[in-house]
């Protein structure tokens, strides 16, 4: 969504405003609507919205410069004409820019402890600093894909664009087993897979990866 303000002080206390909208849902942006509020003290008396194609009076004198503006073939035309012109134009900008764009997670494997738990230990495999959201995290032990006991959080913003996930595997250690972590990314070119030996050292163990975008 975009928004354009302009703003101008009529008298001391009263304010007239114009704002300009774009919102869509879709990517392809078959969805785009382009909304054209008039605002006078943050009260909306006449909007022009797209998919209406014409514009609406709220109040006495927004129903009789709608009803004006309507008549005007050249301004209609130029309001219709908005949501490719400036829409959906900057929407193709701002997707290339940032909504294209990816950033590979990195990914830390760890041991963590955890009460109450149904066997005697927990891997933590924990996804960060990726983007976009979407994300696959996984556990292999020997090779085959483990569907039970493991919990994982929803991927969760940082708050600068970028998210973390965390996924839990509780275990009973069984000896010579390789117990792997498999992380898949659009930001990757393969999956990152970082296997679990409990023989490292602390240091060794507690695993970071960076994946190659």
């Amino acid at each position: 969504r975009w928004q354009l303000l302009l703003l101008l002080s009529i008298t001391d206390g009263y304010y007239w405003s114009r704002w300009n909208k774009c919102i869509h849902g879709s990517r392809d942006f078959s969805d785009m609507v382009f909304v054209d509020n008039y605002i006078f003290n943050k009260d909306v008396y006449i909007q022009f919205n797209s998919t209406v194609g014409e514009y609406v009076g709220y109040t006495a004198h927004g129903v009789y410069n709608a009803d004006l503006w309507n008549k005007d073939t050249n301004i209609l035309q130029q309001e219709r004409a908005e949501v490719d012109r400036y829409c959906k134009h900057n929407a193709e900008l701002y997707q290339s820019a940032i909504a294209d764009k990816t950033v590979p997670p990195k990914v830390k494997l760890s041991s963590v402890t955890q009460a109450g738990g149904r066997h005697p230990a927990v891997l933590m495999c924990s996804a960060y600093r990726f983007y976009p959201h979407g994300i696959k995290v996984s556990w292999m032990r020997d090779g085959a894909v483990v569907k039970t006991d493991v919990t994982s959080t929803e991927e969760m913003p940082n708050g600068d664009w970028y998210y973390q996930i965390h996924s839990h595997l509780e275990y009973t250690p069984k000896s010579g087993e390789k117990i792997s972590c498999a992380v898949d990314h659009a930001g990757l070119t393969k999956p990152i897979i970082i296997d679990w030996d409990p023989s490292l050292p602390e240091s060794e163990r507690n695993k970071i990866a960076i994946g190659a975008s």
